[in-house]
């Protein structure tokens, strides 16, 4: 199977009408050398360009959606078009991932579970998404997640009991804590045994220099491809069917011990 991470550029020069074209050409540019599109979270507006979430909030078959759908459609790719700031007209904004398939349909949408910013920014600017995703594709089931969720290994557990074997993380993680986008994507990929996609931006989002280094995991944890600080196409090739051997060659999901107690005091 043939991936693509493309590692968007945000920066505050740009319209987000500019880069949702831009974007949309490069959707298209890989046609015929990629079965599946990743692209970052909040590329339309920058994960901590908080003011701008309200402003730039769309509908979920907004201008990003009509985009993504058509450039999904025309490079006949399966695309997880990153995350929008989505506003749901009966409810508060979310920070909604989008997944379309080679016809442009959309098959999934993604809710984020986890916000960051713990009193501030996105965890008080959005509502809490509530379902776990995951997508048959024709080669892999893949389960999907944004950012902060990378640091809740109970939300992978939760998508690999749902038959996820490829997990797509799109981000707009910070240079400040790159070093854990690694690790932690890293982490994911052993202890589920799966490839881990992780997708994340460039540039700098409000005054925060991202970390970008898109990466690709392997179910042993390797890394099969990183990308560097800047704008780039990270392509990968990858089995999918390694996540069967690995999980059969080392059976250790089906050591899990379920339900623990705390103990008694």
């Amino acid at each position: 199977m043939r991936a693509s991470l493309l590692q968007i550029d945000v920066n505050e020069g740009e319209s987000v009408e500019s880069r949702r074209v831009r974007v949309a050409s490069l959707v298209r540019e890989q046609a015929g050398s990629a079965d599946l599109v990743v692209l970052p979270e909040l590329w339309t507006t920058g994960a901590f360009a908080y003011e701008e979430f309200g402003s730039e909030a769309e509908p979920l078959e907004g201008p990003t959606y009509e985009a993504m759908a058509k450039a999904a459609s025309d490079a006949g790719v399966w695309l997880h078009a990153g995350s929008i700031p989505e506003r749901d007209p009966e409810g508060p904004l979310y920070n909604t991932s989008l997944v379309f398939s080679p016809s442009g349909d959309l098959v999934a949408a993604y809710r984020k579970i986890h916000r960051f910013g713990f009193d501030k920014g996105e965890a008080v600017l959005m509502g809490a998404g509530e379902e776990l995703v995951t997508v048959r594709l024709p080669e892999t089931t893949i389960g999907v997640a944004t950012c902060y969720d990378l640091r809740f290994p109970e939300l992978f557990r939760g998508l690999v009991d749902a038959g996820a074997e490829t997990l797509i993380v799109p981000a707009g993680w910070p240079e400040r804590r790159r070093a854990h986008w690694t690790l932690l994507a890293q982490a994911r990929a052993v202890e589920n045994q799966a490839f881990v996609l992780a997708c994340g931006t460039a540039g700098t989002h409000a005054g925060v220099p991202q970390a970008g280094h898109s990466i690709v995991v392997d179910p042993w944890g390797e890394v099969l491809a990183q990308a560097g600080a800047g704008e780039q196409v990270l392509s990968v090739e990858f089995d999918p069917g390694k996540v069967a051997v690995t999980r059969d060659q080392f059976p250790a999901l089906k050591d899990r011990v379920l339900g623990l107690a705390a103990p008694r005091r």
